[in-house]
């Protein structure tokens, strides 16, 4: 396959991944090189997510490498699919690639949840609260660049309108649902949007409400989309200067405890929808 000017994140997942078996049989770039026959700097290349690799590929490398995880491979080697045009390629030359790669990554995930403290999760954002969380943006958006951004934001949304919806629990603290973000009408429209979409069967909102005290990753928003076999799990986490996706051994351990804690400290499901109404109410 030829090589890619950018590789997107499930792409450079792919070589992450054979990298990581690489390593763990102990071999270098040389060694492997002379097992497969393939030139070392190719090697590198698909590591690196330069170059495409086929399913078949996948498999001989895995098994070359000493792997038994026949569910693990085969998952793999779906990654690998011939790419098609996909809803979000449209937004290439208007949007960062961070964006693009997080819309990606929910689409092929089995499950998602997300923890937030400060905003209502992307997925369940209205236009008028999407619209002006974008006009806060640092360094200023364009009215196009906002408005780009918003529909991108909703049409990322299908994943739970789907034929076969992708299971979302949202974890959400008490003070994102009370932060008035554009007044009484549009914070009112957004909470009764979250109370709809939790009656949903597929989806879960917990509330961590404001006398739970202290918990870990007060300070952060996390979005953990599991892969068809949990060593394919992603993180996702938001920072100011774009998205940051992680998927080592230890940091999704490490995210999937976060997950469990934050979880823990939250309202059952009825509690937490009758808390947003009692907000709803409150308005």
């Amino acid at each position: 396959m030829p090589p890619r000017e950018t590789a997107t994140v499930r792409q450079q997942r792919v070589g992450a991944e054979l990298r990581k078996l690489r390593e763990r049989s102990g071999l270098n770039s040389r060694e492997a090189s002379e097992l497969l026959s393939v030139n070392a700097a190719r090697i590198s290349s698909i590591e690196a997510g330069r170059f495409g690799v086929s399913a078949d590929r996948v498999r001989m490398f895995a098994h070359s490498y000493g792997c038994s995880d026949d569910p693990y491979i085969e998952a793999l080697a779906a990654m690998t699919a011939g790419r098609t045009r996909n809803w979000w390629d449209e937004y290439r030359e208007t949007l960062p690639a961070g964006l693009l790669d997080l819309a990606e990554l929910e689409h092929h995930a089995t499950a998602i949840r997300t923890a937030q403290v400060a905003h209502v999760p992307g997925l369940f954002q209205t236009v008028d609260y999407a619209r002006l969380i974008f006009r806060q943006s640092i360094p200023k958006l364009s009215p196009p660049e906002i408005e780009y951004r918003v529909t991108h934001r909703i049409k990322r949304q299908g994943i739970l309108f789907a034929t076969n919806p992708t299971p979302y629990t949202a974890i959400i603290h008490e003070a994102a649902l009370r932060m008035r973000f554009g007044g009484r009408d549009v914070t009112r429209e957004q909470l009764e949007h979250i109370v709809e979409m939790s009656e949903r069967d597929h989806v879960t909102v917990l509330v961590i409400p404001y006398d739970a005290g202290v918990f870990p990753g007060a300070g952060q928003s996390v979005l953990y989309a599991e892969g068809p076999v949990p060593p394919l799990d992603a993180v996702q986490l938001d920072a100011e200067h774009g998205s940051v996706f992680l998927h080592a051994d230890l940091q999704l351990e490490k995210y999937r405890t976060f997950m469990t804690r934050f979880e823990a400290v939250a309202l059952k499901e009825t509690p937490s929808r009758d808390l947003i109404r009692e907000i709803i109410n409150a308005l």
